[in-house]
């Protein structure tokens, strides 16, 4: 059977205006910032006005070790969240931007696939409103900063020996890792080595994710260290009286962006931190955000549960005092098979004993959950070449943890093929056994 591809997808799409998406989460279209038709940020004065409201329940998606076999974290995120509302419930979507780096690398875009997808999912996978170009333009802003002021007398000693603010693109650029600057002569400053990451790596971006607002955001980018002096002390953001120019390049990327499901159900998508080298969550205002507008929010966290999912417990609820309800851990007959140390070349082919010794993996990683007090249900993201030894492998494994498996088609079936997995989260939800 062939399978329309992603793109195809997203392109027969029927979008909604993105005014009627702010509607149905009680949102004035004068409090939307439109950009074009089918995406807008929320404005600050409305997300203040929020703060009496009460707090839905927060779903955390998070998955196995990540594998060159894919497991579908974002996918089922998104497929959930489309249960959900195709249950009855009134839920909203959170995820983090996709970065240029990736999308044009080996991974690709960001926004889910198959049937459970975020729309407009090219904008999104690209430019989409800009905010990752802000990041960039804030981060290099300090970079020429600190160039510039040991360039004219350096009145805060700088070693330039020492500096460790580095430039961003998002993009990967191998070439540009480790450079030498400022050749060309005296008027182009002092030769260094520096060199570039991407975007999503700066300490900008994990900033502006843990940020409560514009305040609260300049106060964090003025407390960067920059560089250290020859004593060994250290240059802050702040000392450059870089942090104010730097919040005025970032006062409209601080807003959360709205965008629809392939269903039409909200989705706030901002911010986009790695989870190896950062936090790896979407940002702490859009969530907050959506826990005001919705009785249930889905978000989910990078890598791996170790990784992601420790990060975004140990990180982001607490500087953002939320907490959740429960845990979906994302895994696939293929990931098992490859942890159970099955080459990739025979991942289609049914290895019951291959399933059976990846499960370990996915063991360590319930007990991980359950360490913090958090239920925790496994989602297995189906995929067509699964047999059915294998899925009820899987189930009887997760069984003896204590925990539930649930085979979910969404990939191929949209909502309906992840209506018992919303419905056992609602369950688990309602019975409020969370104790983090």
């Amino acid at each position: 059977m062939k399978f329309k591809s992603d793109i195809e997808i997203a392109r027969a799409a029927k979008k909604k205006p993105i005014q009627e998406i702010g509607k149905k989460l009680g949102i004035p279209h004068t409090a939307l910032v439109p950009y074009g038709h089918d995406k807008a940020k929320i404005s600050q004065d409305f997300i203040r006005k929020l703060s009496n409201k009460k707090d839905g329940k927060l779903i955390l998606v998070t998955a196995i070790n990540p594998t060159p076999a894919g497991e579908g974290k974002t996918t089922t995120t998104v497929g959930l969240t489309d249960g959900l509302n195709g249950i009855g419930k009134n839920a909203m979507l959170c995820i983090r931007e996709a970065s240029l780096g990736p999308c044009f690398g080996m991974k690709g875009g960001a926004a889910g696939g198959g049937k459970a997808q975020v729309i407009p999912m090219e904008d999104m996978n690209l430019h989409f409103t800009g905010d990752f170009h802000a990041i960039t333009s804030a981060h290099n802003l300090l970079a020429a900063m600190i160039d510039n002021h040991i360039y004219w007398g350096n009145d805060l000693q700088i070693d330039s020996r020492r500096v460790v603010w580095r430039r961003v693109m998002d993009m990967n650029d191998r070439a540009l890792r480790e450079i030498t600057a400022s050749l060309g002569g005296v008027a182009n400053g002092f030769p260094s080595q520096t060199g570039f990451d991407i975007t999503v790596a700066s300490e900008v971006m994990a900033i502006l994710c843990l940020s409560n607002d514009l305040d609260d955001l300049e106060e964090r980018l003025g407390n960067i260290i920059v560089a250290y002096r020859r004593d060994k002390s250290p240059v802050y953001c702040r000392d450059l009286k870089a942090d104010g120019a730097m919040t005025v390049l970032l006062k409209d990327a601080m807003q959360p962006n709205l965008v629809q499901t392939l269903e039409n159900n909200p989705a706030l998508v901002h911010g986009g931190p790695f989870a190896n080298i950062a936090h790896g969550c979407n940002s702490i205002i859009a969530t907050k955000t959506a826990l005001k507008l919705a009785d249930y929010v889905v978000t989910e966290a990078g890598f791996g549960a170790d990784l992601g999912a420790e990060k975004f417990l140990n990180i982001k609820c607490r500087k953002a005092g939320i907490s959740p309800s429960a845990v979906v851990l994302v895994a696939t007959i293929k990931a098992m098979k490859m942890n159970g140390g099955i080459a990739k070349v025979d991942l289609n082919s049914e290895n019951v004993p291959g399933v059976k010794s990846g499960c370990e993996n996915l063991g360590r990683h319930i007990e991980n959950i359950k360490q913090f007090g958090l239920p925790v249900v496994v989602a297995i993201n189906h995929f067509t070449n699964d047999t059915k030894a294998e899925i009820e492998a899987v189930k009887a494994y997760v069984k003896t943890q204590g925990s539930e498996a649930i085979i979910c088609k969404h990939w191929e079936q949209g909502s309906k093929g992840i209506k018992e997995l919303a419905t056992r989260i609602v369950k688990i939800i309602d019975g409020d056994t969370a104790q983090y």
